[in-house]
């Protein structure tokens, strides 16, 4: 599987995750020609009585398992948590920001966040209105080049989020629905085709969006200074602390480099209008604001 920052073996054994699997991979090409494998990963059936009594699935990376099993109905959502893990454990190269990337061409919008402020559902109907999603859950930064990899997976869906995307969107392309997992009801919403097909395309920071979802606020966009933009930048990042100087100088330079702002709304409709026009202007004026 080609997630664009890395390739990723999978193999599994147990009977519910392959369904689940394809449905939200359903725009990804399987195959087993790539030159190299960065994570080898199985998702394999609970051991010993675990296979035929409250079955349960084992996330093995490398022959080894780093976590406590899962219900085996839960195999899917296990699958994509110990991948994110693995990715924010392994991938030092990159300095990794917990942010939603997408793109309009390849002008890239930013949105690093805290979880619990929305990022993943307003990912999600910025791709469903026509955004190229690069990643829900990380923000791959080349610290030499200054641009964006793709880290594509399917955005995770959370709780009255699931219905949400649902509404917006009546075509949108979800999964099954993982009732009481231990991040609540989860469903993935599977990446689009456009996405899909420009998973090698990096993208060049244009915005950076801090966004907080606030049931009931008016839209409000405010400017963040470069100062403050470097410090929410740094905050969100799994790894800036571990590079030391590379991750400095990576963070100041994309403070620098681009507009940034706080975003508050209650409406996606009115936050997908916004952000489009702040990208659109980016392209036409460039300097940061």
């Amino acid at each position: 599987m080609d997630y664009g920052a890395c390739v990723v073996r999978v193999r599994s054994a147990v009977g519910q995750f392959s369904g689940p699997f394809a449905s939200v991979y359903r725009h990804f090409s399987l195959g087993d020609a790539f030159p190299f494998v960065d994570f080898h990963v199985d998702i394999e059936p609970g051991a010993g009585f675990r296979r035929w009594v409250r079955p349960q699935s084992r996330f093995l990376i490398d022959c080894v398992q780093p976590f406590d099993p899962f219900a085996a109905s839960h195999a899917l959502p296990h699958y994509e948590w110990g991948l994110n893990w693995s990715f924010a454990q392994r991938f030092n190269q990159y300095v990794l920001l917990h942010a939603g990337v997408l793109a309009v061409g390849d002008r890239g919008l930013i949105l690093p966040a805290i979880p619990g402020s929305g990022k993943s559902t307003l990912t999600a109907a910025l791709m469903l209105a026509g955004f190229r999603l690069l990643s829900d859950e990380f923000g791959v930064l080349r610290p030499r080049q200054g641009d964006f990899l793709a880290m594509l997976k399917p955005v995770a869906l959370k709780n009255a989020s699931i219905e949400v995307i649902r509404r917006f969107s009546p075509s949108a392309e979800i999964g099954p629905t993982f009732s009481a997992t231990r991040k609540g009801d989860v469903a993935h919403l599977a990446p689009d085709v456009t996405s899909v097909a420009a998973v090698h395309q990096p993208a060049r920071p244009a915005v950076i969006v801090f966004p907080a979802w606030r049931e009931g606020a008016a839209l409000e966009l405010q400017p963040q200074a470069p100062e403050q933009a470097f410090t929410r930048l740094a905050f969100n990042s799994f790894n800036y602390g571990l590079l030391g100087r590379i991750g400095f100088d990576a963070v100041a330079d994309l403070a620098a480099a681009c507009p940034a702002y706080q975003l508050t709304y209650s409406r996606l409709d009115e936050a997908v209008r916004a952000l489009r026009s702040l990208v659109t202007v980016s392209s036409e004026g460039g300097a940061n604001g």
